[in-house]
């Protein structure tokens, strides 16, 4: 039997367990209040492009390489309650002699990124050759390799282009594009061919599936480009543009030439196309944090003393912190104020371009299909286009 004394003892001892609890309840509401919102949950746009490389898709694969920038123009047009998601694009090949053919003759070629230079290059670096297409193969692939995440907030895609049967291959269509559907990533088929013909290869019943969009494009169509003469203004900007960037880390130089070489990958293509690289680089989805200072100083955990000396530009060895923190922010104004002009002027350039455009003679090409099931689609997950 116990005594008072005893029964006191346990009282006290629960009072005292009680307060410790509620004690630290309190702290640890306090600590969250604190602690700053986690962006890593913010909304994305998630794009696998994957292209038949084969013999006869040299069309689809200029297409995609002169149209890549007004894709992601239209895309960095993209809101939600006034948020702007962050756009990751992946490229695959598939289809290519080339190719690894135990691996299904399929290539990674990049992962999701933000990186839109290195998907420029990239698809530059295409070659096409004969092969077996292996759709359902590819889309696995892509499910496998790829970091899509768990968010249902997300818009996550594929797109995947071709025009040979898409039953072709050990990997059945529907067992991937079921399993894409669970994950919710939307598969969207293009035919490079007759229409009908894709029905009766299959090409619908995958998009189907996932409630993606078939669409069938002429993929040895042209891109047209129309001039304005707000064109060459632009084009001498983003030469102004390219001198706010800060190079810096062990790929910085190599990352830097690299967008240069971009601007002459898109400006070989047709004056215009570079133009329209040049107002995807004034947009919120163009970021090189990786390499370059001005973009990497708006990370919260940025701390300029932790960049090795032998890390940085050599008009910034010999400066102190205070004094790169000056020079950053010198041209992140400057970058700034070339971003809105490009904008302002290139609002003016659609315009013209607008009027001037017959759409009554415009063909299905890769651009147009894909914006329309992009816009089509991002209408589940409340993403509107400005």
């Amino acid at each position: 039997m116990k005594t008072q004394n005893q029964n006191s003892a346990i009282q006290n001892l629960i009072k005292l367990g009680l307060v410790s609890f509620l004690t630290l309840l309190l702290l640890t509401m306090c600590a969250n209040a604190n602690t700053p919102p986690d962006n890593t949950n913010k909304k994305s746009i998630k794009i696998a492009l994957l292209l038949d490389t084969s013999n006869s898709m040299d069309g689809l694969i200029e297409q995609a390489k002169s149209q890549l920038w007004t894709i992601v123009n239209e895309l960095a047009k993209a809101s939600c309650d006034g948020a702007k998601p962050e756009l990751q694009i992946a490229l695959y090949e598939y289809g290519n002699n080339w190719l690894n053919p135990y691996e299904g003759y399929i290539r990674q070629v990049v992962f999701l990124t933000n990186d839109l230079d290195l998907v420029s290059q990239k698809l530059f670096e295409l070659k096409t050759n004969g092969g077996d297409e292996f759709c359902g193969q590819v889309i696995k692939a892509s499910l496998d390799q790829l970091d899509w995440n768990n968010s249902r907030d997300d818009l996550k895609m594929i797109f995947v282009a071709g025009n040979e049967p898409f039953t072709q291959g050990s990997v059945d269509f529907r067992d991937a594009c079921y399993r894409a559907k669970n994950a919710g990533i939307v598969v969207n088929t293009i035919f490079c061919g007759d229409f009908n013909e894709g029905i009766n290869t299959s090409w619908k019943q995958g998009a189907e599936i996932t409630g993606g969009e078939y669409m069938s494009i002429n993929q040895d169509c042209k891109t047209v480009y129309i001039s304005s003469p707000y064109d060459d203004r632009i084009a001498k900007l983003n030469q102004k543009l390219n001198s706010t960037y800060i190079s810096y880390g062990t790929l910085g130089r190599q990352k830097k030439q690299n967008q240069e070489m971009q601007d002459a990958n898109a400006g070989s293509i047709s004056e215009v196309n570079a133009v329209k690289r040049a107002v995807s680089k004034a947009s919120h989805v163009y970021k090189n944090e990786t390499w370059d200072l001005v973009d990497a100083a708006d990370k919260e955990d940025f701390k300029i003393d932790k960049i090795n000396e032998d890390e940085l530009p050599a008009e910034m060895k010999k400066m102190n912190d205070q004094e790169k923190i000056k020079y950053i922010d010198t041209k992140k104004k400057e970058r700034g104020q070339i971003q809105k002009e490009i904008i302002e002027l290139n609002k003016k350039r659609e315009e013209f371009v607008a009027k001037q455009q017959s759409e009554t003679a415009k063909e299905n090409v890769l651009d147009d299909v894909m914006l329309k099931a992009i816009k089509a689609q991002a209408i589940a997950k409340n993403l509107k286009f400005e």
